[in-house]
């Protein structure tokens, strides 16, 4: 029996080799590459065409939702599972409008993360059972027709994801031009896209949206004033 290729995406070691641990137990996984930030999953994925990514949704340099996007449109044979620690509404409306296919709580057992993969790779959802009963009144359509929906962030470009994820973690505008390669005049217009977009008009209220929809880490909201 062909075994199930899945990619592990996940920035924090430790939670990164326990998905491994507990998937090598599996007779029908085969762990075919691992990913720090959102940007390797991507060119992993590329590369490897796993069956599954299990793809953390706050990654440094690029984000799980933009690289579930980037992914997809790629390989859009891929089943993606959202990783989190977070259970919020609005992290499982924009995972599943990024178009992943469930969305796994850290704390899962491991016997319902084994069941996901199987499950989507089978064509099916899954989510963590104290989100599933949610999921309905969150996306009453079907996670394909769901990532098209006219969302905030679902109407974000790619560029304009990467953009807003470097403003939020403290980046000037010079500094997000040099770390995407391109020109400072570039970032300036994608940052009032952005702000007419999501109705925002400074970059603290930038950040927290970043933080309430699940770009980075909670933890910067600390940070703002």
């Amino acid at each position: 029996m062909k075994r199930i290729t899945v990619l592990l995406a996940e920035d924090h070691t430790i939670v990164r080799e326990g998905f491994r641990k507990m998937l090598e137990l599996e007779t029908d996984f085969e762990i075919v590459g691992e990913a720090q930030d959102g940007r390797q999953a991507v060119a992993q994925a590329k590369k490897l065409h796993p069956d599954v990514v299990l793809m953390d949704i706050a990654m440094p340099l690029l984000n799980g939702l933009e690289a579930t996007r980037q992914v997809l449109k790629a390989l859009p044979a891929t089943k993606v599972l959202m990783l989190s620690a977070h259970s919020d509404d609005a992290y499982v409306k924009n995972a599943t409008e990024s178009g992943a296919v469930g969305f796994l709580l850290k704390q899962t057992s491991a016997h319902d993360v084994c069941r996901a993969i199987r499950e989507v790779k089978m064509g099916n959802t899954f989510f963590s059972p104290s989100i599933s009963k949610r999921v309905d009144r969150l996306n009453p359509q079907s996670p394909e027709r769901a990532r098209t929906r006219n969302s905030k962030v679902a109407a974000l470009t790619s560029r304009e994801m990467e953009v807003l994820q470097l403003i939020a973690e403290g980046k000037a505008n010079k500094e997000t031009a040099a770390e995407l390669g391109i020109g400072l005049k570039t970032v300036e217009k994608h940052r009032e896209h952005l702000m007419e977009k999501l109705d925002i008009h400074d970059t603290a209220g930038l950040t927290r949206y970043a933080i309430s929809a699940g770009i980075i880490e909670s933890s910067v909201q600390l940070t703002i004033v």
